[in-house]
């Protein structure tokens, strides 16, 4: 498999197949900080992230925002004082696509770059 992170999110239509099964375990393998859950009907992915203060956290969900607008895909995020949950999916499909698992991926970068988990 290559790298998620390194992978662009591909255009999504409303017909497009949520993944299976079986790669939602194989793409999960390579994310084993984020989980998925069920809100609202639809499966997505979640993840806390944890900081020190606000500040931090509202400076990590800015990146996060930059993210998702290069990529025109879109996340749910809670901006609490010293953490971060971010749900991914596909509005589209109402579930889970790859590009959700590459993004989660690519938000897991952004802690790499000087922010703390």
């Amino acid at each position: 498999m290559s790298d998620l992170k390194s992978e662009s999110c591909e255009a999504c239509r409303a017909d497009a197949p949520e993944v299976s099964e079986q790669e939602i375990n194989t793409l999960s393998a390579h994310l084993p900080d984020w989980c998925v859950v069920e809100k609202d009907g639809e499966r997505r992915l979640e993840r806390v992230f944890r900081f020190k203060n606000f500040a931090q956290a509202l400076a990590f969900t800015n990146k996060v925002g930059e993210l998702a607008e290069s990529e025109g895909h879109h996340p749910a995020l809670l901006t609490e004082y010293g953490k971060v949950t971010v749900y991914w999916w596909t509005h589209k499909i109402g579930g889970l696509h790859r590009n959700d698992f590459i993004m989660a991926a690519r938000t897991d970068a952004l802690t790499h770059e000087g922010q703390s988990r």
